[in-house]
């Protein structure tokens, strides 16, 4: 028996890297799990992580919405209630970070990095919030970054400033709904070498300085990550609220990390 056995999770940006390890430790902990993916690239990513949580025991499903529209994110949430049953574990893991300095960002990636990173955790929370609230139970798990407390980089500003958002979002959201039973947390990654940061990582002097540059001297994996989660998502951490979980080798409690990315 696990810790989610018969939960029905969410997970949003499932199809990969975090996301997909996130799916498959719910999955691993006994709990149904819905796999969100935005475009039609990532359906047979998607799909795959389907069967991997399926062979685990558990049912599975894909669901594909951009959840930084409200209509895509409301017929999501009723594809996988007539699926799967009520989500009663929401994790909000979909993001990017796309690199452009402040000076260089455009409009369009401001608007872009906010509706994908702080306007669907309000979207995809608000309407889960309201189906837990009859229930008086639920788990709401945001998938924040170091970025969330400190400056990483001068070529993320917009990705910096958006998981400060939703730090804050988190907080709201505890406050209000915690009278409901319902936690809401949020687990902070340092660098974790995902597809999301390939190029980045690809650069050896990269890699190696952010490697020396972690108390722990070594990169986060993402399976640390759906650890985390898993522990906000169980029973052991039903009097957390509000919390952000660093999963960061400690990173955040010391001094700054790599300065040259604009050389890069």
């Amino acid at each position: 028996m696990g810790r989610l056995t018969g939960r029905v999770a969410l997970v949003t940006g499932g199809s990969r890297g975090i996301g997909e390890a996130i799916v498959i430790r719910l999955a691993e902990e006994g709990a149904h799990v819905a796999v969100n993916f935005t475009s039609e690239r990532s359906r047979e990513l998607a799909e795959g992580v389907k069967a991997r949580a399926e062979a685990l025991g558990v049912r599975s499903m894909i669901v594909q919405a951009d959840v930084g529209k409200k209509d895509q994110v409301t017929a999501m949430f009723e594809q996988v209630s007539e699926q799967l049953g009520e989500v009663e574990i929401l994790v909000n893991n979909a993001g990017i970070a796309p690199f452009e300095s402040f000076l260089q960002a455009s409009e369009e990636t401001w608007d872009r990095t906010y509706d994908t990173n702080v306007k669907s955790v309000f979207l995809c929370s608000q309407l889960a919030a309201k189906a837990m609230i009859p229930k008086r139970y639920g788990k709401i798990i945001n998938v924040l970054s170091t970025a969330s407390l400190v400056v990483t980089s001068p070529v993320i500003p917009h990705y910096q400033s958006s998981k400060a958002a939703a730090h804050m979002l988190t907080k709201g959201m505890a406050i209000e709904l915690g009278r409901h039973n319902i936690n809401v947390n949020a687990v902070g990654p340092s660098t974790v070498d995902t597809d999301m940061c390939t190029d980045y990582l690809a650069d050896e002097s990269i890699r190696a300085k952010e490697v020396e540059a972690n108390p722990m001297k070594r990169l986060g994996t993402a399976r640390q990550i759906g650890d985390a989660v898993v522990f906000l998502a169980s029973e052991e951490a039903m009097q957390i609220n509000g919390h952000l979980l660093m999963v960061d080798g400690g990173l955040t409690v010391k001094a700054a990390q790599p300065d040259d990315h604009l050389e890069h």
